[in-house]
């Protein structure tokens, strides 16, 4: 079982930056692949960002490739998402996610929390 909790989120102009955390709590978080995702109004939910257990492998969209960055700090058991030139097309419910690596699912999900990019 894990917990998870975003915060950080919030209204921006576009080019500026906010960064997501994601609390988590119970059993063995380092043993998670954690990943951000996001889902807009009359979306589909969009993979963002995830990062390995170690912090060594990182995946990025496109779409946020070069303006993202996803990190995690497994003595706070925490994970963190740096959104740098946001854009008005970044506004969405943001979420952060867990898995085991040997499962291909996400299996433990935030709430969510609201990113509003203004132009």
């Amino acid at each position: 079982q894990v917990h998870l909790v975003e915060s950080g989120g919030g209204l921006v102009q576009a080019g500026g930056s906010l960064r997501l955390s994601c609390a988590a709590s119970g059993r063995t978080f380092n043993s998670y692949i954690m990943g951000w995702f996001r889902r807009a109004p009359g979306k589909e939910r969009e993979s963002l960002a995830a990062i390995s257990w170690s912090g060594g492998n990182t995946y990025y969209a496109d779409s946020v490739k070069g303006r993202f960055t996803i990190s995690r700090d497994n003595t706070k058991n925490t994970v963190y998402l740096q959104m740098n030139d946001l854009k008005p097309e970044d506004t969405a419910v943001y979420y952060c996610a867990a898995r085991m690596v040997v499962t291909s699912e996400y299996d433990y999900w935030g709430q969510g929390t609201q990113v509003t990019v203004s132009s």
